[in-house]
């Protein structure tokens, strides 16, 4: 039996952080995995995707944009193959990364079904059945979440398939019914139309990326339209079957019911903690009515020693927060200076094109909260670099409160805006107003000048515009 200061059991982007920063703080630790280190996102999630897309976007240049940018072809063909296998080699890379910080900072690497047998026991049993017992201290559960499917959606992996079958199949369906519009679905719809698959996506509530402001999904629905993705929002999925040559969705919406048809159904409405069947229950530790672990502030379950992070405990599924939410756990198991998470100004991105980034308030729900609220917004439209990369599509916009200055929240909807969220999270954790972004220098040209140009004009003094 070996015997630890801290037993991580899941090696995604929240356990193996907390696990390296459980090491770095000088705790012996350990960290157990059924299937993969880096877990979903590394292997078949955040990184492949986004190499996928990659070679989507240069999939659409070529297909639709070569005259603009003065080239021409006479017979293109475009290998989907080679992108797979090319996200792979980046997945894989990464993996290894993961498995060398193991390494480096002296943590056991356990694989196989961890099962939480006392307050301060994990068994693991390994492929080969073989059992090891490990003591520990602390236990941290990072099992992160899996595909929500409804009853009676048989997801058979080829037909009908989860985000893991799409982003490994090495073959387009020549159409496809995306059913879900958050972040997996559009993404996956942005992918296979730059490939010249006829998409529809289908979204229950009354608009795509529903969580995101209301202008972004608008500006997205008519990029998608430009796109000639079909978007059907307020429909609901009433069957999916797999039939004869691909799937049968019946959806009903406002105009009544309508059958669908397509070669493929990808089925991305969102996910399940996993929690069960690990021994929490047994336990006593608390699952809320998702199932999501019920954790404090510090990470804490209410049974001491046990401590939750990422998306099982359903705070906010994103890789970066189960990360955060890592090195704050490590930290308070170690009993050293931390800091409190505040989900709601957590940054957000949406890799669909052109790209969706926001964290905080959208506008209706600032009004909603009582804040007289000021916006300042810049195009990227007179952006030069934005115009020089031919995306002048879209905008960014920073919601302020009147009175005070207060940053609640921004929403951007163009190129790269994923990579310009940091400046404004960290002003508004650090309580700065758009002043000081105005008035910090950006280099020219850079994307990065329309949030000071956004900034400016929640002031009422943009310079170019």
């Amino acid at each position: 039996m070996s015997e630890y200061d801290v037993v991580v059991i899941g090696a995604g982007p929240g356990g193996y952080v907390c696990a390296i920063k459980s090491a770095q703080l000088g705790l012996k630790t350990a960290i157990i995995d059924k299937q993969w280190m880096g877990g979903v996102c590394l292997n078949v999630g955040c990184i492949p995707s986004k190499a996928l897309l990659k070679n989507a976007e240069v999939a659409h240049t070529l297909r639709e944009r070569g005259k603009e940018f003065g080239f021409s072809f006479e017979n293109l063909t475009l290998d989907y193959s080679v992108a797979v296998k090319r996200s792979r080699q980046v997945s894989n890379r990464l993996v290894k990364g993961v498995e060398f910080l193991m390494r480096k900072n002296k943590i056991d690497v356990h694989m196989g079904a961890a099962h939480v047998t006392a307050r301060d026991t994990v068994t693991v049993t390994a492929k080969d059945g073989s059992q090891a017992e490990l003591k520990a201290k602390n236990i941290v559960v990072a099992t992160g979440a899996s595909v929500a499917v409804p009853r009676g959606w048989a997801v058979d992996g080829s037909a009908i398939v989860s985000y893991q079958e799409a982003i490994l199949q090495e073959k387009l369906p020549k159409s496809a019914i995306v059913i879900g519009a958050g972040a997996i679905g559009v993404e996956f719809a942005t992918v296979w139309n730059s490939y010249g698959v006829e998409v529809t996506v289908v979204e229950m509530l009354p608009r795509l990326v529903p969580l995101e402001d209301e202008e972004v999904s608008a500006e997205l629905a008519k990029a998608f339209s430009k796109r000639k993705i079909t978007v059907l929002t307020g429909h609901t999925v009433q069957s999916i079957q797999a039939v004869e040559g691909g799937v049968q969705v019946k959806v009903s919406g406002e105009q009544g019911e309508k059958t669908l048809q397509a070669e493929q159904a990808l089925v991305a409405i969102g996910f399940r903690p996993n929690s069960r069947g690990i021994g929490l229950e047994e336990l006593g530790v608390k699952l809320n009515e998702r199932g999501a672990i019920e954790i404090d502030e510090r990470m804490a379950t209410n049974v001491p020693g046990i401590w939750a992070i990422g998306d099982v405990t359903a705070k906010l599924m994103l890789a970066h927060v189960g990360s955060a939410q890592g090195i704050v756990c490590a930290e308070n198991i170690a009993g050293v200076e931390t800091v409190t998470l505040n989900y709601e100004m957590m940054p957000r991105a949406t890799y669909c094109q052109p790209q969706i980034a926001s964290f905080g308030l959208t506008e209706a729900q600032a009004k909603e909260r009582g804040h007289e609220v000021t916006v300042g917004r810049f195009p990227f439209q007179a952006n030069g670099k934005a115009l020089g990369l031919g995306e002048g599509s879209g905008w960014v916009k920073i919601l302020t409160d009147a009175r005070y200055g207060e940053i609640l929240g921004a929403h951007m909807f163009g190129p790269e805006v994923t990579e310009l969220l940091p400046e404004l999270t960290l002003a508004q954790m650090m309580e700065l107003t758009p002043h000081e972004i105005a008035r910090n220098v950006h280099a020219h040209p850079t994307l990065s000048e329309v949030v000071m140009e956004a900034a400016h004009a929640a002031s009422g003094q943009a310079i170019h515009i």
